[in-house]
């Protein structure tokens, strides 16, 4: 009875890890391009993530049997206790560490890295790695080159039908005061020597500062809140498919052994994913956001379409993608498009992608023989 609590409250912790880690990048968009404020995006993501939390128990089941680690190990250690309770201390470890790091890992590979670690230690020579390629690298690797392809190709489409809607992306002028210090002799006040005074200036405005503006009207409704609601209605998407995409692979690790009923598992999962969330995404929010590319609304509303429905897709088919590898590519897609991808920022991304699975497996495996100790 206490491994199965263990195991309960080890998968929650993987939760809410993948909660702090991913909630936010289905918004990212929305707070990087300034169209909504960090608050309101973390409660749009919570909220879109739970509905496609609770919808995974329809629509992603093929997910759950997946990510038990049936066919990857023997049956009889994919339904151990103990091998699921590593795999769950693995993947779950790594996750938190890089969200304290700021850095946008994939829960799906930490997972991915965990079952193999635990299970070369479980199952020894029995461990079918040839599952791996087809079933787990593959839709891992090409996903984020899907996507900014994707991206790239969509916002050109998109371009090309707001120009003939005389809808274009304009950029503006900053017009205003500005305070600005002038001398003024010594000798009229003494110890004085510069005083408040106003001028107006004028100057270009980058995103940040001055949010770039689509004008023109469609079918009688103004472009720019046309482009605005439909950029909120992408993140939603996206964060909900985020819930469906992610909810099965971490109840798994509770419903093989049956240590909850798989639609009460889902629910604690959700609402674990929820509260990492809420408490602890800001880091995570800040890189993927304000540090891989600059963005108009326009293009953050292209990288979201792309993702929510490449993650959708995958989750109908059982395709064990990785949404933060589908939406930094799609965003870095933006960056590509107008010119301000960083590629410092994008390469550390990468590499903490690349040392995610190996460092999953080590914890993983360490975990299994403390366990069995």
């Amino acid at each position: 009875m206490m491994l199965l609590v263990l195991i309960f409250a080890a998968t929650l912790f993987v939760a809410y890890a993948n909660g702090a880690n991913d909630n936010f990048k289905g918004v990212a968009t929305l707070y990087g391009s300034g169209v909504a404020t960090y608050k309101q995006a973390i409660t749009l993501a919570t909220a879109s993530t739970l509905a496609g939390s609770v919808s995974s128990v329809f629509l992603a089941a093929e997910l759950v049997r997946m990510f038990s680690g049936k066919g990857l190990v023997p049956n009889a250690i994919a339904a151990s206790p103990h091998f699921l309770l590593a795999v769950a201390i693995g993947a779950g470890c790594t996750v938190i560490l890089a969200t304290l790091l700021a850095f946008p890992i994939s829960t799906t590979h930490s997972l991915t890295g965990a079952l193999v670690g635990a299970g070369a230690m479980a199952a020894g020579r029995e461990l079918n790695l040839g599952v791996l390629g087809g079933a787990f690298f593959l839709p891992l690797l090409l996903s984020p080159l899907v996507a900014l392809t994707l991206t790239v190709i969509s916002y050109r489409l998109l371009r090309r039908f707001s120009a003939k809607r005389r809808a274009r992306e304009q950029s503006c002028l900053c017009v205003g005061e500005e305070r600005v210090l002038l001398p003024i002799p010594a000798m009229a006040f003494a110890g004085v020597s510069s005083s408040p005074a106003v001028r107006v200036t004028v100057s270009t405005g980058s995103n940040a500062d001055c949010a770039a503006r689509y004008p023109g009207r469609i079918w009688g409704v103004s472009v720019q809140r046309l482009l605005t609601a439909a950029h909120f209605v992408s993140a939603a998407v996206l964060s909900f498919a985020r819930g469906l995409n992610d909810t099965p692979k971490i109840v798994a690790l509770m419903v093989v052994v049956q240590a909850l009923d798989i639609l009460l598992g889902m629910l604690a999962v959700a609402l674990a994913m929820a509260a990492g969330g809420l408490l602890n995404a800001r880091k995570v929010a800040h890189t993927m956001s304000r540090k891989i590319a600059s963005m108009s609304d326009g293009q953050a509303f292209t990288a979201n379409l792309v993702t929510g429905m490449l993650v959708i897709a995958a989750s109908r088919f059982g395709l064990p993608v990785s949404t933060t590898h589908v939406s930094v590519g799609a965003i870095s897609g933006v960056g590509v498009v107008n010119g301000s991808v960083n590629t410092g920022v994008l390469r550390n991304i990468v590499l903490s992608w690349l040392l995610t699975l190996p460092i999953a497996a080590a914890i993983a495996a360490l975990a299994w023989e403390l366990i069995q100790a």
